[in-house]
Formats: structure tokens, C-alpha cells, sequence
């Protein structure tokens, strides 16, 4: 029996996956044999390495700019071929900013029209090689955020999507799937990692004890992009060490 999470071969791009998360799904699927591309918004990789926790050994790296359609469509131009495609890109702005028309519509953008954009762009690449989708939206998704509207409001948009997409597309041999992530320590999260009492009180909520990593995020978008989920569609994956029960 092969094994299902040998992805020798295949081609894999992580919109987003220049730090974080996406860095951490990009070597997960590195590590099992892939060609992995990555994308974020500096002109080089080496912009990220003094600045954030990233890892560019083995990975492609592309400068994007998820906000211009024009450059999500070049890019998918000069991917002939692509697999699994993981959409990890997102925006937060804090201090009641979304609350104003500007941060709402930066993050908006971000966390969910550029999801369809980078979706459509690579429609056809993934139609070819009945291909994977996964789209990682947050479990802010499934509550309140009561001082960052755009960004819970997009979250949930994007599990929204997750099913849309997964319907419309099975026909084409593509499978959508999204994973909802927890507490990790990202850029994105400094607001709590970075303050002591927030990060116990955090940590005191989750039954497992602990936050959790990329790596973490890594192994669940390995399983719905391999054949063990070849009858999964349309499914969202809370990945949080139960901390939404």
C-alpha cells in the first residue's frame, strides 16, 4: 500500500505562506515530498528572515499582493501546474479600526474577496490534476469578535465559502476543505503571545493546555489534502485543542 501522504511529485502553492501558519503548512507538505511555492508581500524572502519567524529552506517563494487581482492572475499564469492550493493569506487591524470603513474594507479583502480571486485564478490548474483546495479561516468564525468586526465577519465568510466552492466545484474533480484554527503564536496573535496574563488566561481555556503551532495546522491540511479525505468536501476543521467546545 502507497503511502497516502506522499505528495512526491505534486505541486503545492501556500498564498500567505511566507511566515506563520502558512509557513508551517508549506514545510509540512515539504517535508512530504513536494514542490512547494509561497507567497507574501515583500519584493524578497530575505525581507522576512530578520523580521519574522520564517523558514524558506526547500520553498518558492513569489511576491504577491493578494489585493490586486491583476497579480493574483500573473501568477497563476506562470503556475502551470498546481495540486493543492492552501489559502492562508489575513489581515487584523486592532484598536476599533474595523470599525471604520477603511480597516473594514483592508481586511475584508484580505481575509475574503482575495480567497475567491485566488480560487478563480487557479480554477483551471486544479481542474486538470483534480486537485485540493483548503482555505484556513479562524474559529473566530463561530463567535463574537467584539472589537475586530471585519475580521470575525470575514472568518466566517470564508467558512461560508469553504462550502459554496466545494459544491459548485465537485463537478470539476476539485475537493474544498478549510481548517479553523485555534490559539497559535503568529504575528497576528503578539496581541495576546506577547502579554502574559493574556496568554495564560488564553492557555487556561483550552482543554489540551497548550497553543497550538503551525506544525499543528501542517497535519491537518496533509490529511484533507490526501487521499485518506478523498470523500471529504465542503468541511471546515476546527483545529483548536477543544478550545471552542
Amino acid at each position: 500500500m502507497s503511502d497516502p501522504l506522499d505528495f512526491s511529485g505534486r505541486q503545492v502553492l501556500v498564498i500567505g505562506g511566507s511566515s506563520g501558519i502558512g509557513n508551517g503548512i508549506a514545510h509540512g507538505f515539504r517535508k512530504c515530498g513536494a514542490v512547494v511555492h509561497v507567497t507574501g508581500t515583500r519584493p524578497d524572502e530575505g525581507d522576512y528572515l530578520e523580521a519574522e519567524d520564517s523558514d524558506f529552506t526547500g520553498l518558492t517563494y513569489h511576491q504577491l499582493e493578494v489585493a490586486n487581482r491583476s497579480a493574483i492572475d500573473a501568477l497563476s499564469l506562470g503556475l502551470e501546474q498546481i495540486d493543492v492550493l492552501i489559502l492562508c493569506q489575513g489581515a487584523v487591524r486592532y484598536g476599533r479600526q474595523e470599525f471604520e470603513p477603511e480597516g473594514w474594507d483592508h481586511v475584508v479583502q484580505i481575509n475574503l474577496t482575495s480567497l475567491m480571486d485566488c480560487a478563480r485564478a487557479f480554477h483551471s490548474q486544479l481542474a486538470s490534476s483534480k486537485g485540493a483546495i483548503i482555505i484556513v479561516s479562524s474559529t473566530g468564525a463561530f463567535h463574537a469578535m467584539i472589537g475586530t468586526p471585519a475580521y470575525g465577519a470575514s472568518k466566517a465568510g470564508a467558512v461560508s465559502l469553504v462550502g459554496s466552492l466545494a459544491q459548485a466545484w465537485a463537478r470539476d474533480g476539485i475537493r474544498v476543505n478549510g481548517i479553523a484554527p485555534g490559539f497559535v503564536p503568529t504575528k497576528m496573535t503578539r496581541v495576546t503571545t506577547e502579554n502574559e496574563k493574556r496568554r495564560d488566561e488564553a492557555i487556561a481555556r483550552i482543554p489540551l493546555g497548550r497553543m497550538g503551532s503551525p506544525q499543528d495546522m501542517a497535519g491537518a491540511a496533509l490529511f484533507l489534502a490526501s487521499p485518506m479525505a478523498g470523500y471529504v468536501t465542503g468541511q471546515s476543521l476546527i483545529v483548536d485543542g477543544g478550545l471552542s467546545l
